[in-house]
């Protein structure tokens, strides 16, 4: 909880900034006091009432409001706070805050704060990795501004790579870590832009979204699963640099950009599709496969004919998780598999682990009440061989982005 601590969020112009209406809800969920400064480039993205109505209080614009100035000037808004949070942080206020321009309300604040500020940074890739932008992050990094993000992904720009703003549960998690005394995490990579990715030079392979096992030519046996996970997955280990193969099922998502895309319908063809794949140093096997598929599909559509319905004989899929664990000298180096569970969640997610021979099971309870299925969130127990580990709630992508530094780390100590 957050109670009793003062936060002020600088928001500036960049497409992120819808996000903050989500982080000022958590906040405030947390009993935290939010006050808001808003940059003329932000409002093309948030307008000042939006703000005003989730925080519950006056959003300050304007360095030479004489009213404002009159009930809190721009030196007691710097200091008012307990904690001054940039997101998202641009190129642009990065840049000034680096050099100590002041030419506004949110860069003055900025520079005539003495309280700890956390940034959120958000945007083009290209932008992120300039030696410019680098240079900036580590000159604020030396004075002690701390980081959150950014993180790997898609981009409003149709790009791909680090300079997504993190998640708002993901810079909560940073005030939070902060307010605790344990600093505020650096995501995904921990280093200064440009950092080489740590998988560079390392294959991955994911699979993704529901199988569709046919019936006959239009009916089929499937799942609730909508890729989200698989994919996000996928773009977190691109990100980081693995030259990865997705191989998806049907699912309604784009093809991520920047890696193989393997377009399957059936168990069978999936495992066709992974085993083509191999040798890989990581495989996580995210897909929800249908177990059964019908023995004998039907050539033409199946009528009905008043003597009630059809036996429907079913015959078991093949293992893809178990066939990965068991290809000798081809099998990944670490073989990660997920276990959907709506009962005794990390009870039958360890006897799944025992049974295939996979390294890691990435354990989640789908529920219907849970939304996880279909949803943009996931709460995930990783089990290994040292025991259980809790994540807490959050996004699929920082789900994704979370596992993906756990298997670089991985990586990296067994290297």
């Amino acid at each position: 909880m957050l109670t009793g601590n003062r936060i002020l969020l600088i928001v500036t112009g960049g497409i992120a900034a819808y996000k903050t209406l989500e982080l000022i809800r958590r906040l405030k969920e947390r009993n935290a006091a939010v006050r808001c400064v808003l940059t003329r480039a932000g409002a093309q993205f948030v307008t000042p009432l939006s703000l005003a109505a989730i925080s519950g209080d006056a959003v300050y614009d304007d360095l030479f409001s004489l009213t404002a100035e009159a009930e809190m000037g721009h030196i007691e808004l710097s200091r008012d706070a307990d904690l001054l949070v940039v997101a998202p942080a641009t190129a642009d206020i990065l840049a000034k805050m680096a050099a100590g321009i002041a030419d506004d309300l949110a860069t003055t604040v900025l520079l005539a704060t003495d309280k700890p500020v956390l940034v959120a940074p958000a945007m083009n890739v290209r932008m992120w990795e300039h030696p410019a932008t680098r240079a900036n992050i580590e000159t604020l990094a030396a004075r002690g501004v701390m980081r959150a993000g950014p993180g790997v992904g898609d981009m409003a720009c149709g790009e791909f790579g680090e300079g997504r703003m993190a998640e708002p549960d993901e810079i909560l998690g940073a005030i939070e870590a902060f307010f605790r005394g344990e600093g505020a995490a650096v995501t995904p990579s921990g280093g200064a832009p440009g950092q080489k990715r740590p998988l560079a030079g390392r294959r991955a392979l994911v699979t993704s979204g529901p199988t569709h096992e046919a019936i006959d030519p239009v009916r089929y046996i499937a799942n609730r699963s909508s890729g989200k996970q698989g994919h996000a997955i996928a773009r977190a280990l691109a990100g980081m640099g693995a030259d990865t193969t997705l191989v998806s099922g049907p699912t309604g998502l784009a093809d991520p950009p920047g890696m193989t895309v393997v377009h399957v319908e059936s168990a069978c063809d999936m495992l066709d599709a992974c085993t083509q794949a191999l040798p890989v140093d990581i495989a996580v096997c995210a897909a929800a496969v249908s177990d059964w598929r019908a023995a004998d599909e039907a050539a033409q559509k199946i009528k009905k004919n008043g003597g009630g319905p059809p036996r429907l004989e079913l015959t078991e899929n093949p293992d893809i998780l178990l066939t990965l664990a068991r290809a000798d000298n081809m099998r990944p180096g670490l073989l990660v598999g997920f276990a959907a569970e709506t009962e005794k969640v990390i009870a039958h997610a360890k006897a799944k682990r025992k049974k295939k021979g996979v390294d890691w099971i990435l354990a989640n309870d789908v529920s219907p009440g849970t939304g996880t299925f279909g949803g943009d969130r996931n709460v995930i127990h990783l089990i290994d061989d040292s025991g259980v580990e809790d994540w807490p709630a959050m996004s699929k992508d920082g789900v994704a982005r979370r596992l993906a530094e756990r298997i670089a780390d991985h990586i990296a100590a067994k290297s």
